[in-house]
C-alpha cells in the first residue's frame, strides 16, 4: 500500500471492509509508548492519527502500520499551532475521535540539570510540549470527544508526585498535566480522562534521562500497552492510575 505526502503529512484514506472504524489521534507515535500503542489499535483496526517529529521515522512506522489499519501521519512538533490545525483536520476528516493519546513529550535535557542549573528557555519548553500543547489540543478537540463519549489518555510518570534530582523541569510539567486532567474531568463529564503513569520503560527517552547507566533490565513500552488497553476497554471512573495497579498477565493478552 503506497503511503503519499499531502499538505506535509502522510495519508492513506483507504476504508477497511466497509466498517466504521473507531479513531485514535496518538502523539509521539513514532517510538516507544506512543508507537508500541499505536500497533495494538492497528491490529485492533482503528483509524489512526499519529504524529511525530522526525518525519523519517514516523514514515517507517505509519507505513508498517497500514498492513493492519489506516494512517493519517503527520510529521510536526505539537508545540506549532499549524500543527496542532492539520491534526485536528484530519480528525475531522474522519469523521471523529474515540481517543486522544497525550503522549509526546520533552524531556529537557539529557543529563537533566537540577533547577539552579535549568536555563529559562528549557523549563519554557519543557512545560509548553508536555503541557501548553495537550491543553491546546484538548480544546480543539472537546467536540469532537464530547460526541463520541470518548476517552483522553494522557501519559504521566511518577515523577509528576516524586522528587528526583534533575527532574524538576520534566515532574513539574507532568504534575501540571495531571492537574489540568483533572480538571477537564471536572468541566467535561461525558468524556473519560486519565492521566496514566506507565512506569519505567526501555525506551530512547528514559536511555536519555540516563545517558551512562545500562538500562536494559527495564520493560520494553510493549508489555505496558496491556494495562493501556485494559483501562480503556473498562473505563473505570476519570482519573490518575498507576501502570501497576492495572497490570495484566500480558501472556493472556489476546488481541481482538
Amino acid at each position: 500500500m503506497d503511503l503519499k505526502f499531502e499538505h506535509g503529512g502522510i495519508t492513506n484514506t483507504q476504508i477497511t471492509k466497509g466498517t466504521l472504524m473507531p479513531t485514535a489521534l496518538i502523539t509521539g507515535a513514532s517510538a516507544g509508548l506512543g508507537q508500541a500503542l499505536a500497533e495494538a489499535l492497528a491490529r485492533r483496526h482503528w483509524h489512526l492519527v499519529v504524529d511525530a517529529r522526525g518525519r523519517d521515522r514516523l514514515a517507517a512506522a505509519a507505513a508498517a502500520l497500514t498492513s493492519e489499519t489506516t494512517v493519517d501521519a503527520y510529521p510536526g512538533s505539537v508545540t506549532d499551532p499549524r500543527h496542532r490545525t492539520e491534526l485536528v483536520t484530519a480528525v475531522r476528516r474522519a469523521g471523529g475521535l474515540d481517543l486522544l493519546v497525550h503522549n509526546a513529550s520533552e524531556l529537557g535535557g539529557s543529563p537533566q540539570p537540577g533547577l539552579a542549573d535549568l536555563e529559562a528557555a528549557t523549563f519554557a519548553q519543557v512545560l509548553d510540549t508536555n503541557v501548553g500543547a495537550p491543553v491546546q489540543l484538548t480544546r480543539q478537540l472537546l467536540p469532537e470527544l464530547a460526541s463520541s463519549g470518548g476517552t483522553v489518555l494522557a501519559i504521566s510518570s511518577d515523577a509528576a508526585v516524586e522528587h528526583y534530582e534533575g527532574w524538576g523541569a520534566y515532574g513539574a510539567s507532568k504534575a501540571a498535566l495531571d492537574h489540568v486532567i483533572g480538571t477537564f474531568a471536572v468541566e467535561h463529564p461525558s468524556i473519560r480522562w486519565y492521566a496514566v503513569d506507565p512506569g519505567d520503560m526501555r525506551t530512547q527517552m528514559h536511555q536519555a534521562a540516563f545517558p551512562d547507566e545500562d538500562i536494559s533490565d527495564r520493560p520494553l513500552p510493549e508489555t505496558v500497552v496491556p494495562t493501556l488497553l485494559r483501562l480503556l476497554d473498562l473505563r473505570p471512573p476519570s482519573g490518575r492510575y498507576r501502570g501497576a495497579d492495572l497490570a495484566v498477565d500480558t501472556t493472556a493478552v489476546v488481541h481482538s
